[in-house]
């Protein structure tokens, strides 16, 4: 306790003389030495200056978003222009790639259906969808602590496959809030509560494409191998996987925490605060349903995604639910983030590199179905420590050159298995929101999280190869 007060008074200190650009200057400085070091020796293996170069790129970008010497947005834009330098002038060395190949996946599929997916969260949020949805669950699951907690994780769960996993998180936490001070946050009930919003946030978005970006990372490294996953061709693994992962954890919480003594009282529970304009909550419904609806039956009537993605782009911004302030809100850096990791995604394939680790993988004594899992294991880990997009930025391409159907089943697994890190606060925006109440102590997300190290892997193999083998 003593070494964490003292650590967190010298952090407030250091950041009170402003010197926390020394740091992260430092660090970046040091992230590009240790990547140079490495490369170094890396360079003696002769596989060529620009599978030499990626591979320095691709070292210090994974030192940049461990250490966050940068924000991670940041990482994904220095990406990009690094790659731009190296390939697309004569700057560095001979010019062997047209900007385009990088600068591209500002256009992809991915980026627009996030973005869509964005403009839906937040006009469900401003007309007050969210909230409304909570309520629902309270009255349909009623005063029964066990099915209560069902409803309301599986109420986030759902929510999060079309809204952000970390406003589902604000939403569903700020409703339980004052029944948590109701019964005391020792109470098991409460520490139940407090770790299965955050869960189900985040296993949730496993769902959609749009529910976790690890998800879209997967699609658009899949789109550039000419295999195209529709909406509904992930809902059908993913989907299963979310819920199925929900539901487990229930019982598992049910199990580890004795909810007898439980009395609810829900008339404690948050009221509505004003009205809301009748005529913009018929919009966002009316604009939710037929661009859901336009996603899954793409396979029907052949628009790509990013057109439909234009829907709640032009509806919600022409009925007013949306302005321009609410437009500068949304989550921008995600995007470049995303957009970063598919430039290195792009070119660990193009100079060959993915293929030189994906061979020597190959080689180890080892059949294919353990390093299918060993990926999904190195991706649940590396989230828990950092960005689940960063570590699905650096898995995925990877996983995409590995031989066969593997080289679709792996991308979708270590995308479902990074969509699994809950030990720490600070593995998911999800977790951090329920910390911050300061109603739930740093070791309470221990359990649950060790339970999805364990369960989101097996799930993710065992539902993918299933997906696969249905497909082929």
């Amino acid at each position: 306790m003593f070494d964490s007060d003292s650590r967190y008074a010298a952090l407030k200190w250091y950041r009170k003389l402003k010197l926390g650009w020394i740091f992260n200057t430092s660090t970046f400085f040091g992230n590009l030495l240790i990547a140079m070091i490495i490369t170094y020796f890396f360079r003696k293996l002769g596989y060529g200056i620009a599978v030499d170069f990626v591979f320095l790129v691709g070292i210090l970008s994974i030192g940049l978003w461990i250490t966050e010497a940068i924000p991670p947005f940041a990482v994904g834009i220095f990406i990009i222009a690094i790659l731009l330098v190296g390939f697309s002038t004569d700057f560095l060395f001979e010019k062997t790639a047209p900007p385009e190949l990088f600068v591209g996946t500002w256009t992809s599929n991915v980026i627009w259906l996030l973005l869509g997916g964005f403009f839906l969260a937040k006009g469900m949020s401003m007309v007050e969808l969210d909230r409304q949805l909570f309520r629902f669950t309270v009255k349909r699951f009623g005063q029964k602590p066990e099915r209560l907690l069902l409803g309301l994780m599986m109420t986030t769960a759902l929510a999060s496959m079309v809204m952000s996993n970390t406003a589902t998180t604000a939403m569903m936490v700020s409703s339980i809030v004052p029944l948590v001070h109701l019964l005391g946050k020792e109470s098991g009930y409460s520490k139940a509560l407090m770790t299965a919003i955050p869960a189900s946030a985040s296993v949730g978005g496993i769902g959609t494409i749009i529910g976790s970006t690890p998800n879209a990372i997967a699609v658009g490294a899949l789109q550039e191998k000419g295999i195209s996953l529709t909406f509904v061709d992930w809902m059908l693994v993913g989907f299963p996987s979310g819920l199925f992962l929900v539901w487990v954890f229930w019982k598992f919480l049910c199990k580890i925490y004795d909810f007898s003594d439980v009395q609810l009282d829900l008339e404690k529970l948050p009221k509505r605060k004003g009205e809301v304009d009748p005529l913009k909550k018929r919009a966002v419904i009316f604009t939710l349903v037929l661009t859901i609806m336009m996603w899954l039956t793409e396979p029907l009537h052949g628009i790509p995604v990013a057109a439909t993605s234009a829907i709640p782009i032009v509806l919600l911004t022409m009925t007013q639910v949306i302005h321009s302030e609410q437009v500068r809100t949304l989550p921008w850096d995600t995007l470049m983030l995303v957009a970063g990791g598919l430039a290195l995604g792009i070119a660990l394939v193009d100079v060959g590199l993915a293929d030189i680790v994906m061979g020597k993988i190959n080689e180890l004594p080892i059949h294919i179905v353990f390093v299918a899992l060993l990926f999904c294991g190195i991706g649940v880990l590396l989230s828990n420590v950092m960005s689940n997009t960063a570590a699905a930025s650096i898995l995925v391409p990877l996983g995409v050159a590995l031989p066969g159907f593997y080289g679709i089943a792996v991308p979708v697994m270590v995308a479902i298995s990074c969509s699994c890190s809950l030990l720490l606060p600070v593995s998911t925006p999800s977790n951090a929101i329920s910390y911050a109440t300061g109603l739930i102590e740093q070791k309470d997300f221990r359990t649950g999280g060790l339970f999805f190290i364990v369960m989101g892997p097996l799930v993710a193999f065992i539902g993918v190869m299933a997906w696969v083998w249905m497909y082929s």
